[in-house]
Order: structure tokens, then sequence, then C-alpha cells
């Protein structure tokens, strides 16, 4: 299980955190090709580490990995793969905008399907070119539209079935709960016009102030205000019965897929399956052969072959305290919810009877506590009393 961190964007989105350069395009050769000698490095560095895996998955983030011409993506991946060895993939997931599967084309989109690529993963965020415009995405809705059709149709051309998630943003400032609900039926309505397949996933999440994002310095200006607590309770609710009735399984608080459709790698994510991240700012869990698991990090600064530069790795062992706090956190984010015996354990139980008593929490049949849906919104909260 590989997630590989692409730190390349054009452009900043207002309200991103996520470590990132840009690139001009007078040094992109240097930098993408100094980037792949980097991560190749480092992959054959931690090889063990890869091969020990339990889960065979690839997930490329970033960042925009879609900025990435197929030439430097083909180069890494396949250093990648001959590392983790012959057998196929589960899962492999790349990240991608609008606007570079739009102006790069079906020979793009069949490149990536030509390296394997299973499942593309879409952050078209919004259906409003006002809010587009705000957010500072180099996209348009109509552009959206397009990408997602110029995907479909290569992936039919070429005979191969992929898996098509896109990524929507609630809780901003500036959206009613008429022009949410009309996102929501764009969004469910892509493809079918042309009479193509619409999204298997969608990944729906909260507008949230992040450390050195142009939305804190607009917010600390005080020329941009919060969502209330009661507009985003809204407009997830609305979210939740939209895709409800589409026939989505809502199966972690933030993301919603077709029966089968359920992302693999992120999924073990929140089953804490160990993970090697790879590149600038790349989190990874390993555990070790005495049994303890060890999170790592890199740091966030770009390799250079002029100063010798590149990323160092730090690391922690993690307490059982920190795995207790993580079990719980994780686990309860999602519809499997944890068995009942095990988080009375790990919160205590009258802990978990107090919640079960408010409606926090249900025990199914099959032992397993959950936070019903109707609960989800304030998970954190009930997170927090259990943690």
């Amino acid at each position: 299980m590989v997630y590989l961190h692409v730190p390349f964007c054009r452009s900043f989105c207002t309200y991103c955190g996520f470590y990132s350069e840009t690139c001009s395009k007078d040094r992109q050769g240097t930098l993408f090709n100094e980037y792949a000698d980097a991560i190749l490095k480092e992959a054959e560095d931690r090889k063990e580490e890869i091969r020990s895996n339990p889960l065979r998955t690839l997930y490329i983030g970033g960042g925009t990995p879609s900025v990435l011409p197929p030439d430097v993506l083909s180069r890494i991946v396949g250093g990648i793969r001959s590392i983790q060895g012959p057998a196929p993939l589960r899962e492999f997931t790349i990240e991608a905008n609008p606007e570079d599967i739009v102006e790069k084309g079906d020979e793009y989109v069949a490149a990536l399907l030509d390296l394997g690529v299973t499942r593309i993963s879409m952050g078209i965020q919004s259906f409003d070119d006002g809010i587009l415009k705000w957010m500072n995405r180099r996209h348009s809705a109509a552009g959206a539209v397009s990408a997602y059709s110029l995907i479909r149709r290569t992936a039919l051309r070429s005979g191969r079935d992929i898996d098509l998630s896109i990524d929507l943003i609630f809780g901003l400032p500036q959206i009613e709960p008429q022009a949410w609900e009309e996102t929501l039926d764009k969004a469910l309505a892509l493809g079918r016009d042309e009479g193509l397949r619409g999204p298997d996933h969608i990944s729906a999440y909260q507008l949230s102030v992040e450390e050195g994002s142009a939305l804190e310095e607009l917010i600390g200006r005080g020329e941009c205000a919060e969502a209330s607590d009661e507009a985003c309770a809204l407009q997830y609710s609305m979210l939740c019965t939209k895709l409800r009735a589409a026939g989505f399984n809502h199966y972690e608080v933030s993301n919603f897929a077709l029966p089968g459709h359920e992302a693999v790698h992120n999924s073990a994510y929140w089953n804490r399956t160990p993970y090697t991240g790879l590149g600038p700012g790349a989190h990874s869990l390993t555990i070790r052969d005495d049994g303890q698991q060890v999170r790592s990090w890199n740091s966030q600064v770009l390799p250079d072959r002029k100063t010798w530069r590149k990323y160092s790795r730090e690391m922690e062992v993690l307490s059982d305290e920190d795995i207790r706090v993580e079990r719980i956190m994780l686990g309860l984010r999602t519809a499997a919810g944890l068995p009942a015996d095990e988080l009375s354990l790990l919160a205590g139980k009258d802990a978990l009877e107090k919640q079960v008593a408010a409606g926090c929490l249900a025990i199914g049949p099959d032992g397993r506590a959950r936070i019903p849906e109707e609960r989800f919104f304030i998970s954190d909260e009930i997170i927090g009393s259990l943690v």
C-alpha cells in the first residue's frame, strides 16, 4: 500500500492547506525529473517496507498529480511497481483536476489507463462558476462536465472499466440551500445526457479553515465569514438524503459510493493498515518486527540537484494511548464502526453506554457500535467524548 505525494500545483486554491509548490512552465522539465529521481531513490531505499505491506494499492495524490506529463508518471510508476512486484494491484488511484484532463485530452487519459490506473478522483468542488472563481480553481463548471465525459468516453473506447470519483465542498459562506441542491443534482446527472455512467463515488467535505491557507488570511482580515453550524448541518443533511436516494452507500463521514465502489486504499487508512508514503510531506505507518507501530513523515521540501538538497524523514513510536485514540477516531468515522466489546475496552463501558443512551451510538445485531448517519455531522463531538 503506497501513497505518492505530488507537491506541484499551477495555482493555490483559497481553502487548501496541503503542501504544494507552484511550477512555472519554463522549470517544469527540471523540477519534475528531479522529483522523479528523488521518488525512485526513496522507493528503492524503502523497498523492504513497501514489499512487506499486506495491501497492494497505489494512490497518487497531491498537490495536483495531473500536472505531471505521462513520461514522468510512467517512470515513477514503473519504478514503484517493480518494487511492489508482478501481482496486480487491487486499486490504482490518481487525483486529477478537470482543466488538466480537458487541456491534455483523450491521449492523456489513455496514457493513464495504459499505466494501469483503475480509479480517477477528480476535484470538481462546485458547479457554480462564481464559487469556483472564489476558490481560485482553474476550471469552469462546463469544463468539469467536459472532463468527466472525456474520461468516460476514453475508457469506453479502450474497453477498460474505470471507477470515477468526484470531490465536492459544502459549508461555503456564500452558498444557499437551493444552490447546494442544484450542485448535487448536477453531480448525479454527470454523463446522463451522453448515455454514460454517472459517478461511482462522491467525496464531500465541509469547508474548513486550514492553517496557512488563503482562506485563513481572508477570515483574519474580516473579508470572509465562515458558514454557520446550522447552514452546514442543513447542507450535510441534503447531501445524505440525495445520495441515499440515488443508491449510494454512506460508508464514511465524507464518502459515498455505489455498492462495490468503495475506495480500497482510503478504507485501509481508517482500518489503520500499514502504508508507505513517498514524496515531500508524505506520511507513513509501519509496524516493526517487535510489534511497535511507527508514524513517520517526510519534510516539506523539493529536491534540488544543484544544492544536493533532499527531503528528510522524521518518525515517532506510537504509544498505547496514541493507538487507542486513533482506533476510536478512525473506526467510528465509518459506517462499519467498531466491535462494541472493543470500544468498551478502548473508551470505557460507562462512556459507551452513555452515548448509546443518548442515541449517539447504536449497537447492531452484529455486535458493532456505530454512529447513526443522522449523527455523523456531529461525529467529532461524539468521538471526542469517547476519547
